[in-house]
């Protein structure tokens, strides 16, 4: 028995979570309404006098989709951030951000306990707090770590970044205060709201800002059972959950090949890559490959990208970033999940085994619905948003998937694409933020147990 599970009492972890199972039967159902009402509150505050530069509304659609974005932690707008709202609305939006980040990763924690009770299995969670037996008190232990966690993390960038701002950039110190705060909330958020009209483009060759940012996006996109494991045992990979392995291993292969693809790429577009140096092009292009997990900062011009970088851009956006964690998407694990799957099945083999553990036909279901959910989501929103717009099909995927996946990168279509445009992006915002949690929730705690099976019949598949 490995050691996390030691006193921990098969009996106690059920007791505990069939009153909490049942008090949360639909998931969906609590994130929904929380988002919901978190989305309106901001919706409200931003359409007050006091939240825009120049004291008047500014609307009721702006308001709503700044809102929806800063709580779904997306970074897409429809006006400059800092041009157009005030410090009430910039502190408006931070604040959406931190309760929408905080709120996805506590809300994602509850369901692995929730979904690791109704399924027999331990969660590693309770390990990480240190607990003999799983309690009310657990779980709120387990969700202040996650809080203190985040904050620790948001001081620790803020920190940095008001450092070099005053070094480097002449800030007076409360003003990079302002700076560095604002922007590591929305680092570890994923958010991608920025106090700049381009975004980061002025420190594209500023391996401090955009160095402590990645880091800060990548660490908060990980998720919190991923995190805490490899704080853990990062010395000894073969101790790693399926969780963890699959996370870290998608992660770093994302990254590297995303790295080269822009690259590759980009190398000669004098409107991106082309006119920095070789180590500028490097930082770039891994600064671009990270920011699609959900980040939504950017230090090129992606209007100026060829539509082969927007395509691979897609893609990243389309998988998101870790479970449990502040990044969108079908997340990293998803997608792993598949790829082991679709090597099971090439090789001819009748289990899906990961390092060595297996794979129940449960968790491979659950993994082929969400992704093509997911897909087809991104397809039917895709085709209405064409036929709303005049833009070609490469600018309007690409919208499309950043709302989904809820990474806030744009072409520069968003303020262009009006009022219907704006409300299907809020509307795909919203499913993207709470959609893949809450259907995976749902899935994994909706189980049922059939007493009779029918005759299987041989079906030609391709």
């Amino acid at each position: 028995m490995r050691p996390w599970l030691c006193g921990v009492e098969r009996g106690s972890v059920m007791g505990v979570l069939k009153p909490l199972s049942s008090r949360f039967t639909h998931p969906a159902q609590v994130v929904a309404i929380g988002f919901g009402l978190a989305i309106a509150t901001g919706t409200f505050l931003l359409t007050l006098p006091i939240a825009t530069t120049d004291g008047e509304s500014a609307g009721w659609v702006a308001a709503l989709f700044t809102a929806t974005s800063a709580a779904c932690v997306t970074g897409l707008a429809v006006v400059d951030t800092a041009s157009h709202w005030s410090v009430f609305g910039e502190l408006v939006i931070a604040g959406l951000v931190q309760a929408g980040g905080l709120g996805i990763m506590t809300m994602a924690t509850v369901f692995t306990l929730l979904i690791s009770g109704r399924l027999g299995l331990r969660a590693r969670i309770v390990a990480q707090a240190e607990t003999k037996a799983l309690s009310m008190s657990d779980i709120r232990r387990v969700i202040r770590k996650v809080v203190l966690f985040s904050l620790l993390c948001e001081v620790l960038t803020a920190a940095v970044l008001t450092g070099r701002f005053m070094i480097a950039y002449d800030e007076p110190f409360g003003r990079a205060v302002y700076l560095g705060a604002f922007h590591s909330v929305m680092a570890f958020n994923n958010a991608g709201f920025a106090l700049w009209p381009d975004s980061l483009v002025r420190f594209v060759s500023d391996a401090w800002i955009c160095l402590t940012i990645a880091a800060s996006c990548i660490v908060g996109g990980l998720g919190f059972p991923v995190v805490f494991e490899l704080a853990r045992s990062w010395r000894h990979p073969r101790r790693w959950s399926v969780l963890t392995r699959i996370t870290v291993g998608v992660s770093v292969t994302l990254l590297v090949l995303g790295t080269l693809v822009f690259l590759l790429t980009e190398w000669r577009n004098p409107k991106t890559l082309g006119a920095l140096d070789d180590s500028g092009k490097l930082l770039a292009a891994f600064f671009t490959a990270v920011m699609p997990r959900s980040a939504g900062f950017n230090v090129l011009d992606i209007s100026e990208m060829h539509p082969s970088s927007w395509l691979a851009t897609d893609l990243l956006m389309f998988i998101g970033g870790g479970s449990a964690g502040t990044a969108g998407g079908i997340k990293v694990t998803t997608i792993g999940l598949l790829a082991f799957v679709v090597w099971a099945e090439m090789r001819g083999e009748g289990r899906v085994h990961v390092g060595h553990r297996s794979l129940s036909d449960t968790t491979q279901r659950q993994a082929v619905t969400i992704t093509a959910l997911g897909a087809a989501l991104v397809g039917v929103a895709t085709y209405v948003l064409l036929a709303l717009t005049p833009h070609d099909l490469d600018r309007v995927m690409f919208e499309v998937v950043a709302a989904f996946g809820t990474a806030g990168l744009s072409t520069g279509i968003t303020a262009d694409v009006g009022t219907a445009g704006q409300l299907l992006l809020v509307l795909l915002m919203f499913v993207g933020r709470i959609g893949p949690l809450t259907l995976g929730s749902a899935l994994a705690l909706n189980r049922r147990t059939r007493h009779y099976e029918l005759p299987e019949e041989r079906v030609i598949v391709g």
